[in-house]
């Protein structure tokens, strides 16, 4: 079994329905209380189905996703997370730099939403495929 790719992972529901979640619960339209969400996409060995986990909430421009919670039979596949914040007040609704860093660091893609859309960056699936441990690829 391949790791799936980005691109795969945009056409899965639980990954479409997981980004849309978040994406409300960023409160994207609240200029005081609007932050980051998201969190991790597994995918479980034995049966190929694909996962989600979320992180506690971020702030307004930052979430941490450095220490994925371990699922059993399971291993991490991509990132995932909202930029809330509106690309009409200057902010960049793309993958920023940092984003990108981490992904790279993490071996795994990062799906971003943002008021114009998804935004994918880091590798096109997890590094090495599915092997080593459940966390991110070494």
């Amino acid at each position: 079994m391949q790791a799936p790719t980005a691109a795969v992972l945009l056409n899965e529901l639980v990954v479409q329905q997981a980004l849309e979640q978040a994406w409300e619960d960023s409160l994207s339209d609240d200029p005081v209380h609007r932050h980051e969400e998201g969190g991790w996409i597994y995918l479980d060995s034995p049966t190929g189905d694909v996962m989600v986990r979320r992180a506690p909430a971020g702030t307004q421009s930052t979430l941490d996703l450095s220490i994925p919670p371990v699922v059993r039979g399971a291993k991490v596949i991509a990132t995932f997370h909202t930029h809330p914040n509106p690309s009409a007040e200057g902010w960049e609704p793309g993958p920023s730099a940092e984003d990108t860093q981490s992904a790279w660091l993490f071996g795994v893609p990062c799906l971003i939403r943002a008021d114009d859309g998804t935004h994918t960056t880091g590798p096109a699936s997890r590094r090495g495929g599915l092997t080593g441990g459940p966390g991110y690829p070494p």
